[in-house]
């Protein structure tokens, strides 16, 4: 599985532990507009990137081919996928936020979802979350994340996305 190739660097957070800890909805909604944290920094690597275009079938050469990215690309080498990127999320969010009182919890989908620079191969990211809203329906609480990936060394991030998980009583 191309996750399994994920190296993770462990940073002042405390080796993968959450940063933030919240108990029911009350708790949830005290956090709104709250910046809740970064995740370690992790390092991405070409066989996690080939995994990936395997999961995928997304084998374009800009990311799975690092002799012809290193001559032919804009970005001088392969870079990550932007879905890659984006997948990151479900393993690095719990590093930054975890949240308590709750049966069960489920990835809604996306608001929105923007890949502004590409990840070079070897780079490593981290990501870093704000709690947007919180509404309550039925059964529950939805959250709207506003999740940016960062490259370490680069002041233009690699992906910015509001996020929506329903949490369930």
């Amino acid at each position: 599985m191309w996750w399994s190739a994920l190296k993770v660097i462990e940073g002042d957070g405390g080796g993968g532990m959450a940063r933030t800890t919240v108990e029911g909805i009350e708790g949830v909604q005290g956090l709104v507009g709250e910046h809740l944290g970064h995740s370690d920094w992790v390092e991405i690597s070409q066989e996690q990137v080939n995994l990936f275009a395997e999961a995928t079938g997304d084998h374009q050469w800009i990311h799975v081919d690092p002799e012809r990215a290193k001559k032919e690309s804009p970005f001088g080498g392969p870079i990550a996928h932007g879905y890659l990127t984006l997948s990151l999320i479900p393993s690095l969010l719990p590093q930054i936020v975890e949240i308590e009182g709750f049966r069960m919890g489920v990835n809604y989908g996306t608001e929105k979802v923007r890949f502004p620079s590409p990840v070079p191969v070897g780079s490593r990211v981290r990501a870093g979350a704000t709690l947007e809203s919180a509404t309550l329906f039925d059964g529950g609480i939805a959250m709207n994340l506003g999740v940016t990936i960062e490259i370490e060394g680069s002041s233009k991030p690699a992906m910015v996305a509001t996020v929506v998980y329903r949490r369930y009583l």
